[in-house]
């Protein structure tokens, strides 16, 4: 009898795999093709003769209540310069990054017909690493200064936490999470659940649209901290349940369990500096996954289905 199951497991995975390179070869069809604008590097060598030509090209690069005068003393200040270098230095080759953006423009248009690919614009912006990536519906500006890697000296001051995800292997993350937030419904947020399960809805989008990344480059994490929330995942949902957490009000949550932090906060000692940050969110992912493998339901349905419905019909259970 184990064996029969252990063979009807083999051969179930087996056809999700066969099924999954299908689906992967039908969406690489789709061939966007990318052409990253470098607007930095025009940037960087414009002259005063040149910055008419450039402004012209990019209008919206170049805020109307500033003069000439301003962007040329701009190109030529000590810290635009380190920036410039720092930037050219390490994204000599944009053609992995390149790729990877052209990959994620293949899932949103199989998954969203009305997509369409936007310019992808590339700058710096004095290390604005709240803001490294904005969106519209034609453009897409990446500022690669905010991915130099986790180590580089322009972050010394940036906590740890936030600067180990400023590196360039987040670009494509980055930019998908933006485009998940455009296409997410939900109503108001009101309790620790509904939080968990928008998280959840993002992470998941990201598992659909960057599927060539890893589980710990879509969250954010390190190997390291994905193992414990996966080791602990039953605990964590345990200690949520058992204090009555997921329906709770209380603010105080979000900075607890939702919000960019070096860890969750448990109030136990034991637990807490061990803990990687934002474990509701990925616990709202696990839920969400949970959902999706119980019902048949589009990507874009979920992304507008109700917490309520999701959590109700999802069968969550943690791995022990």
């Amino acid at each position: 009898m184990k064996n029969l199951l252990l063979c009807l497991i083999t051969i179930m995975v087996a056809i999700s795999c066969k099924d999954n390179d299908a689906l992967e070869n039908e969406i690489a069809s789709i061939n966007t093709d990318v052409e990253v604008e470098r607007f930095d590097l025009l940037f960087a060598n414009t002259t005063q003769e040149s910055l008419p030509k450039l402004k012209k090209a990019y209008p919206f690069m170049f805020s109307e209540k500033y003069k000439d005068s301003f962007w040329i003393v701009r190109i030529k200040d000590t810290l635009q310069v380190a920036l410039f270098n720092a930037v050219k230095k390490e994204f000599q080759n944009f053609e992995e990054t390149e790729l990877e953006i052209e990959s994620l423009f293949n899932h949103l248009e199989y998954y969203f017909p009305e997509f369409t690919p936007p310019r992808v614009i590339t700058t710096t912006s004095n290390v604005d690493y709240r803001n490294r990536v904005i969106i519209t519906d034609t453009i897409a500006i990446l500022a690669l200064d905010a991915y130099l890697g986790s180590e580089h000296e322009f972050y010394s001051s940036i906590p740890k936490y936030v600067s180990e995800n400023l590196k360039k292997e987040q670009i494509a993350v980055d930019l998908a999470e933006e485009y998940a937030k455009k296409y997410i419904y939900q109503g108001e947020n009101k309790t620790l659940l509904d939080e968990m399960i928008y998280f959840g809805k993002l992470l998941y989008f990201k598992d659909a649209v960057i599927p060539f990344k890893t589980d710990a480059e879509r969250i954010g994490y390190s190997e390291e901290q994905l193992d414990w929330a996966i080791a602990n995942e039953s605990y964590i949902w345990r200690y949520f349940v058992e204090r009555e957490l997921l329906f709770s009000t209380d603010s105080k949550l979000l900075g607890r369990f939702i919000n960019p932090a070096p860890f969750s906060k448990f109030y136990l000692k034991e637990i807490d500096t061990d803990s990687p940050g934002r474990l509701g969110q990925y616990t709202g992912w696990q839920i969400v996954r949970a959902y999706m493998s119980q019902n048949r339901l589009s990507l874009k349905d979920m992304l507008i289905t109700s917490p309520e419905d999701i959590f109700n019909n999802s069968k969550f259970k943690p791995r022990k």
